[in-house]
């Protein structure tokens, strides 16, 4: 048992049962078979040493920046390590404390020190009324020392010891992953992981029970995710399509251009599964400028070929209007009825649509989220075409599914996906890709740009603008006072200080200033659906030459007059964001120039990302790249709503464990999908339990 405030802060760290705990991996370890005695770490190696600490010193050497520096002692010498804009550290470390540090040994003013080092208090010399049972751990009792994520109220010392008393007490639990599994995989059975990955006996030890309590979460999501498709499509009866009718022949002659081969390849296998008798659920991946499209229009005459009904949603009104206003033509070529709804269509406009759409009069649908109104009624819907659909949420899709019966799904991205992040995503999901360009464009050169030489990228703006083109300056911000809470998950190692752009200060600036010759405009996503559209028929038209926006322009825009953009802070950006935006400039037939600006400083991780932009533009390798440098679920803006992060698994390292499990998971679900026989039912009370929102509805007891 634990006390209110412990089990508060163990709340904090979605620690809410025993079981909870031993899932709570440690994210790091201290390996004491290779500590050294401070005299004798080698200078410029990575090294642990421990010792007393015998001063802490806080330093201003100028505002805002704060030092923290202690001294270290052991039989040997004195260590210095120093820590940057982390005043709290002083309050953490005191005199007498035995401390380990980690991290490389460097060599100044006579003394070993340490930059920002890895650090852990073993035991305290202050008293803490909160915790009279002090941490008596030392070295010497473990080789390798396990470093569990801590929280105020909750420290590493005292998880160890919470944590040493759950396995005591519960550690030796039955294994629920059927025997023949954890042969087939070579893993450590599950109270062995339990044990080495808390107090392990060797790093390759902590590194295999990792491995095995990952592979027991990969599996857990992959049959959640085939139990959410399972009741997706329970009670629906699939609708074959008539795929070779005269509206998708007369689509396909009205294009302004022929199908490549990758197009072609694409859309047949759409076709083929629209027509066959099971229910599509196909991701159709294709870089920016690909022709996504196109294929997207030819699945949307078959819908009206068989006499039914297709929908698109798109995540702004701006990517929806523009479907509309690239694709409407062609179904109207083709003699295919369509309309646009968004939350800017007038009532009357809106009544006219919704009536039409519900005595089958209207084939097609364009429109944002408002698709999933109440009042939008289809007469016979069999095919949601879903773009940019990693904007939506598990639900969202859902919802608009349940507007008919057998529902086709086609969701698209401009994003590219890894394979291992795709079946993370979606577990069981049919794959389209189109690599190649119809047309290639122009083509586009990415700079890095240091804030001292913005005035450069400026001059770049300013000469396009007076050759008749348009430029972009995007930021991450929309107002000064916004949060930076707010912007992309970026890893913390790829993040640079200073100061973050805001759209609207920027607009009202530069404007004025090094733009006032020029007619500037603003575009974000807090302005009203038909303010963002005038802004944007504004700049399609070049009245307006120079847009001011956030990312609200990263995907769908087409405007081929723009030549230049300038993202301003632009390590706060992931890469894939960044490589969409560059996407918008270059598209027709002059070449693009992207400015990313950025204090970030040579050889850091911030430096190293954004050098990949300038190196490639295979959408592909830098989808692996964010993947490899983020390590995380959440990567490359894919947040699941509803849906859970994942713990314990990391998608790059652990691409072979995920591949594995989405195997073994079809093989399951193929003899009992349900997960209730004797040999699975542990498996489904499991995944259940570790993602229990694609059950919610299953009935499981």
């Amino acid at each position: 048992y634990v006390n209110a405030n412990r089990a508060e802060a163990l709340e904090r760290l979605g620690i809410l049962r025993v079981r909870d705990l031993l899932l709570n991996v440690p994210h790091r370890y201290l390996d004491f078979s290779h500590r050294v005695q401070i005299a004798f770490a080698q200078i410029g190696e990575d090294a642990t040493i421990t010792g007393r600490v015998a001063s802490v010193k806080t330093k201003r050497p100028r505002p805002k920046m704060v030092i923290v520096e202690i001294e270290v002692v052991d039989d040997t010498g004195v260590l210095t390590a120093s820590f940057f804009r982390q005043p709290w550290i002083a309050e953490q470390i005191h005199v007498d404390d035995e401390v380990a540090l980690s991290g490389k040994i460097l060599f100044a003013y006579g003394y070993r020190q340490m930059k920002s080092p890895f650090y852990e208090v073993l035991s305290t010399a202050k008293s803490d009324s909160n915790d009279e049972a002090r941490s008596k751990e030392t070295p010497s009792k473990a080789a390798i020392l396990p470093v569990h994520p801590a929280t105020e109220g909750v420290s590493p010392a005292w998880m160890r010891r919470i944590m040493s008393a759950a396995l005591a007490d519960t550690g030796s639990v039955c294994d629920w992953l059927p025997s023949e599994l954890v042969t087939k995989h070579h893993l450590m059975s599950l109270s062995s992981a339990l044990r080495e990955v808390h107090f392990p006996s060797s790093l390759d030890a902590a590194e295999q029970s990792r491995r095995r309590l990952a592979f027991d979460e990969l599996l857990s999501l992959q049959l959640a995710l085939l139990a959410r498709r399972n009741l997706e499509l329970a009670g629906h009866r699939p609708f074959e399509h008539v795929i070779n009718g005269p509206k998708v022949k007369a689509l396909i002659e009205a294009l302004p251009f022929a199908l490549t081969d990758e197009q072609n390849h694409a859309a047949q296998e759409i076709l083929s599964d629209m027509a066959a008798p099971r229910i599509m659920n196909r991701l159709l991946l294709g870089d920016v400028g690909t022709g996504k499209t196109a294929v997207a229009a030819v699945a949307l005459a078959a819908a009206a070929d068989s006499s039914t009904q297709a929908a698109v949603m798109a995540p702004t009104s701006v990517l929806a209007q523009q479907y509309a206003q690239k694709i409407g033509p062609l179904l109207s070529l083709a003699g295919i009825t369509w309309a646009l709804i968004t939350g800017s269509t007038s009532e009357e406009e809106r009544q006219q649509i919704e009536l039409c759409l519900a005595d089958g009069s209207l084939s097609i649908l364009f429109g944002t989220t408002a698709l999933l109104s109440d009042r939008v009624v289809f007469k016979q819907l069999t095919l949601a075409v879903v773009d940019e659909q990693h904007r939506f949420g598990v639900d969202q899709r859902t919802a608009l599914r349940k507007k008919g019966q057998g529902v086709d799904l086609l969701a698209m991205s401009a994003t590219p996906i890894p394979r291992t992040l795709a079946l993370s995503l979606y577990g069981d999901v049919d794959t389209s890709r189109i690599t190649k360009r119809p047309k290639a464009g122009a083509g586009v050169t990415t700079k890095l740009c240091v804030p001292e030489n913005l005035d450069q990228a400026y001059a770049a703006v300013a000469e396009a603008v007076q050759a008749g083109h348009q430029a972009y300056l995007v930021c991450p911000l929309i107002d000064p006072s916004d949060s930076e809470e707010e912007l992309e998950d970026v890893p913390e190692a790829a993040r640079t200080n200073g100061k973050l752009y805001s759209a609207t200060r920027v607009y009202e600036e530069l404007s004025k200033t090094v733009f006032k010759d020029f007619t500037c405009d603003l575009l974000t996503g807090r302005l009203p659906e038909t303010q963002k559209d005038q802004v944007m028929e504004k700049f399609r038209t070049n009245k307006t030459q120079i847009l001011v926006s956030t990312t609200v322009i990263e995907v769908g825009v087409d405007v081929p007059n723009a030549t230049v953009m300038i993202v301003f802070n632009a390590d706060r950006f992931g890469l894939a964001t960044l490589h969409q935006l560059r996407g918008r400039v270059g598209r027709g037939d002059f070449p693009g120039t992207v400015y990313l600006a950025s204090n970030a400083k040579r050889g850091s991780t911030a430096r190293k990302r954004l050098a990949a932009l300038e190196q490639t533009s295979d959408g592909a390798r830098l989808a692996e790249l964010d993947l490899e440098l983020r390590h995380e679920g959440e990567t490359l803006g894919y947040r699941q709503s509803g849906g859970t992060t994942l713990k314990i698994s990391d998608l790059y390292a652990d691409a072979d464990l995920i591949e594995a499990a989405h195997i073994d998971a079809l093989a399951i679900t193929a003899q009992d999908p349900n997960l209730t026989s004797d040999a699975y039912a542990t498996l489904g009370i499991e995944a259940k339990d570790r993602f229990g929102i694609y059950f919610e509805e299953l009935g499981y007891k």
